[in-house]
């Protein structure tokens, strides 16, 4: 399946890039991540600690098991403080 991945805030810099489109097997969103772990060591590095992040899932918040059958854009980000 062909997802759009976004990424915001630290995720986005120690990836170096704010979005990007990619061909995966991945069943849930925890697999998607041990993949993109693999890629290479930015990867590594922005998922190191999954328990600093939040995923959306077409816009909706969702769980590192969810599924992404139907799914079309995939959101990372760290959660919002306000202040």
């Amino acid at each position: 399946m062909t997802l759009d991945l976004l990424y915001f805030a630290w995720v986005r810099e120690r990836i170096g890039l704010p979005k990007e489109r990619v061909e995966t097997e991945a069943a849930t969103v925890a697999d998607l991540v041990d993949e993109l772990r693999g890629r290479e060591e930015r990867y590594e590095a922005a998922f190191a600690d999954t328990t600093a992040l939040k995923v959306a899932l077409d816009q909706e918040l969702a769980e590192w098991g969810s599924p992404l059958e139907g799914v079309r854009e995939v959101a990372f980000f760290p959660p919002m403080t306000g202040g």
